[in-house]
């Protein structure tokens, strides 16, 4: 008996060793990413069971139940692995991850309304984990307005020019649309047609001269005196005309050309100091005298066009007595100055019928 009791409660151990054992095996379902098999572990979570079985899970990846769940035998833990789409949906360009293995469950997954839209590949297509390229295109309402009627359309067109073609709508020569024709229709658009025709005007415009003046000390200040008159150039101007919807717009200028250069006008300025007085003159009455014979306006010219000025000099008689140019651009008093210097010599017979004047 003594012998036998030992080997009897080693017995016993392993007995119980055996059911503790038996006990914390788990018979667990694994599907990764749709692949199914069961397997037997002594994981406590999930954490610990993909470990084991070396499936590593990224930051996109679903795993259900989550990381942290408790495991008892019979139960069923799925991977499913995301992949990258690089989506641009109706032009809008971005990334985004899917579970679904194939491109009609991407889009139900992402939400992206399928009826009537433009896929760039096949919907049965499979998404491998390295993931793909998808250019969708929903169908959207677009108005498109030309001849004075509106037509509306549903359209999955990537374009604007391509929207307006399926409209029935054909632009030629210079037409064009109120948005760029490249540019992505939106959902609910209106696009205006523009007819547009076009041509070319040329036309002959006149360039301004310049007046460049000098000073001359022999002229007496205030008066000037056109040296050489100025002409204006020419430049040969070319416009394109252009008619909108039958409305003309403003001509915009292309091209230009100088026929003509101008030749500017040279003009000099006096600046000699004018004289205070004239010996044996300044006591008459000057003022009486301009009264008379132009109303007292310095820049009078007679009606047949020989006399001018406060005292209706001729120019020679002008120039003979010192004055430059016309007497009538001279100023006031240099007028005056000039015409005692001529009282001085000839009296007052240069003026026959306003001498008088001189000593009323």
């Amino acid at each position: 008996m003594r012998r036998l009791l030992p080997q009897a409660l080693v017995v016993a151990f392993l007995a119980g060793g055996t059911t503790a054992f038996v006990a914390k095996d788990k018979a667990i379902e694994l599907s990764v990413d749709g692949k199914a098999r069961t397997l037997h572990t002594f994981a406590d979570d999930v954490t610990e069971l993909l470990t084991e079985e070396g499936v590593e899970v990224g930051a996109h990846d679903v795993v259900a139940p989550g990381p942290d769940a408790e495991i008892a035998s019979g139960d069923e833990v799925a991977v499913h692995y995301a992949r990258p789409v690089r989506l641009t949906l109706d032009g809008h360009r971005r990334e985004v991850w899917t579970t679904a293995h194939t491109v009609d469950g991407a889009l139900r997954q992402l939400g992206v309304r399928q009826e009537g839209a433009y896929v760039s590949t096949s919907r049965s297509r499979r998404i491998g984990r390295e993931g793909l390229a998808l250019d969708v295109r929903t169908e959207r309402t677009v108005t498109v307005m030309a001849d004075g009627r509106a037509r509306t359309v549903r359209t999955n067109a990537a374009t604007v020019r391509d929207a307006v073609e399926e409209a029935g709508i054909t632009l030629r020569g210079q037409d064009t649309t109120s948005v760029p024709q490249g540019s992505f229709p939106r959902d609910g658009q209106t696009v205006t047609v523009l007819r547009i025709t076009g041509g070319k005007e040329v036309r002959d415009e006149p360039v301004p001269f310049q007046v460049r003046r000098t000073d001359d000390p022999t002229l007496f200040r205030g008066t000037e005196v056109v040296e050489q008159a100025g002409q204006p150039g020419l430049r040969r101007v070319t416009y394109a005309l252009r008619t909108v919807n039958g409305v003309k717009q403003k001509p915009r200028r292309v091209k230009a050309e100088l026929v003509r250069a101008p030749r500017p006008q040279l003009v000099k300025v006096g600046t000699k100091p004018l004289p205070a007085s004239v010996q044996g003159a300044d006591h008459l009455n000057w003022q009486g005298l301009a009264a008379c014979e132009s109303g007292g306006r310095p820049d009078a010219v007679d009606s047949s066009g020989t006399y001018g000025g406060l005292y209706q000099f001729d120019t020679r008689t002008w120039q003979a007595l010192g004055g430059r140019g016309r007497p009538q651009d001279a100023p006031a008093a240099e007028q005056t100055y000039r015409a005692k210097k001529l009282y001085v010599r000839s009296g007052s017979s240069p003026w026959p019928h306003c001498g008088s004047r001189l000593h009323g």
